[in-house]
Parts: structure tokens; sequence; C-alpha cells
């Protein structure tokens, strides 16, 4: 297994920044749907795996079942060349920095390849709710499954962050996943070969999970994923998951979580990865050029 050196490895991220800011607006675009479908595969795993699974092993294994399955996503993605807003929240900045590209094209980047997040987010969002979180009848009845349920539980959940303090918890969950997501792909990075690559990324993106930390491109799967589902929720679906049900809607999904993880998000990338290490190796860096 072959290991890169610190310097060499924040150096690979700054040429591969590079090469995504190039991209033209409808690459970055589709790039960006097949991360936001991906992401949102992991985050469906996750949903299924870890249902049932508190009443009988305890919340933390519970968790930890969550963050065990859901890394499935951005090892796709590094693998396979999409575009991921969190990611590139370190990669473009990083190509800034070294590469003396424009932050207009950084910001470039970012708007195509978020857009694109969402969409695949959503689309994969809708094709769940449909599919293993209802169940149909002949007559075209539908009944939420347990995977439904834990569904909307956690979109409901993801959209209570009401008020200043509980805003800034939800601010700081933020930026705390995106310091691991970018550790998780400087870590990929460190390794030439595929299982060195997956071990890298599995560990933080599991730790970032399983802690409850919040990542923007997730929740765009997450809190659509209930939103399709609550309309089936029975009387007493409804009743078990309660009044954080009232906060859940296409307009709460915004407010109270993803502008503010998103802007945590950034934060996490660009400053706790991308600012703080090109300082960390910039003469060696440098050096090298």
């Amino acid at each position: 297994m072959v290991f890169h050196a610190p310097a060499t490895i924040i150096a690979k991220v700054g040429t591969a920044g590079k090469g995504k800011c190039a991209l033209p607006a409808w690459n970055m675009l589709l790039r960006g749907f097949m991360a936001g479908a991906y992401i949102a595969m992991g985050a469906a795993l996750a949903t299924v795996c870890s249902t049932g699974v508190a009443d009988y092993l305890g919340s933390g294994m519970a968790k930890f079942v969550l963050g065990a399955v859901f890394p499935v996503g951005l090892i796709i993605i590094v693998l396979t060349g999409a575009e991921l807003f969190t990611g590139d929240a370190m990669f473009a900045p990083m190509a800034a920095f070294i590469h003396r590209i424009s932050w207009g094209s950084v910001l470039r980047l970012w708007l195509w390849v978020y857009i694109g997040n969402l969409i695949g987010s959503i689309v994969f969002a809708y094709f769940v709710a449909y599919g293993p979180y209802t169940s149909w009848s002949a007559t075209g009845t539908a009944t939420v499954t347990a995977f439904g349920m834990t569904a909307v539980n956690i979109a409901a959940g993801k959209t209570s962050y009401i008020g200043l303090a509980a805003t800034w918890s939800c601010f700081l969950k933020a930026i705390c996943c995106n310091w691991l997501v970018n550790l998780a792909i400087l870590l990929g990075i460190c390794a030439d070969d595929a299982v060195g690559k997956i071990l890298g990324i599995w560990f933080p993106i599991m730790a970032f999970v399983a802690s409850g930390f919040e990542h923007c491109v997730a929740n765009m799967f997450f809190i659509p994923a209930g939103l399709f589902t609550a309309p089936y929720l029975s009387a007493d679906q409804m009743a078990a998951i309660g009044a954080k049900l009232n906060n859940l809607s296409w307009v709460s999904m915004w407010t109270n979580n993803i502008i503010v993880v998103t802007i945590g998000n950034i934060i996490g990338g660009m400053i706790f990865v991308g600012v703080i290490y090109y300082y960390s190796f910039k003469k060696e860096i440098e050096g090298s050029n």
C-alpha cells in the first residue's frame, strides 16, 4: 500500500481542485447530480439498516450502525469521479491558494455542483419514498413501513433547529461534519490502491454520521425523503412521531437546516482543513514546485 506524504497530498488536492474548476458547467452539474444520488444511496441504506436497532442494542449502537453503512456514498464518489459540494469546499479553495485561480472560478464550481447535488438527492429521495419507505396495496393505498417511519423521524428531527441556541448547535455540527468529511478525502488521497482509499474514507465518515453531525447534501436527501413519505402516515404513526412533525416542510428544510448547514460545511472544509493544511505545508509545497 503506497502512502503519500502530507505535503504531497495537499499538492494533489490543489491540482485536482484546479481541474474541477476548469470543467464546463454542464459537466459540473452532471457530476454533481451523480454525487447527490450516491450520497442519498448511502443515506437510504443507513436509514434502513438502523431501523429498530435501538430497541435491542441501544441508541449508541443504532448510531454506530447508521454510521457504519453510510460511507458507501462517498466511497463511490471518490472512486468514480463524481462531484460533491462538501468536498469541493476544500478542493476549490486549495486550488486558489496553490495555483492562484480566481475565486470566481471557485464560486462557479460550488454553484453548479450544489445544484447538481440537490437534484440528485431529491430524485433518489423520491425513488425510496415510493419504494422501501411505503407499501402499496392492489387498490393503490399506501402504508408507511418501519423504514419510512425512521425516515420521517430523521427528517422531522433535522427541521427542529428552532431558535438561536438550536441554530448555533446546528452550525457547529455542520463545521464538525465537513472537517471530518474532508479529512476522509485526504486519507483517501493518501493511498493509490482501492482498498487503502476505502479504509481511509470509511473511518472519518463513520465518525461524523455516528456522532450526529450535519451534512448539507445528506440532508438534501434525508429531509425530502421524509417529506415525500409523511403524507401517507396513519394517525397512529403521526402520534408516535409527535409534535416535531409540525416543523417538517419544504420551507423549514432550508430555514431550519440546509442554509445554516451549508455555511457551516463551507467553514469546516475550507478553513479547518483547506486553509490550515495549506499554511501548515506551504513551504514544502512551494519548494517542490
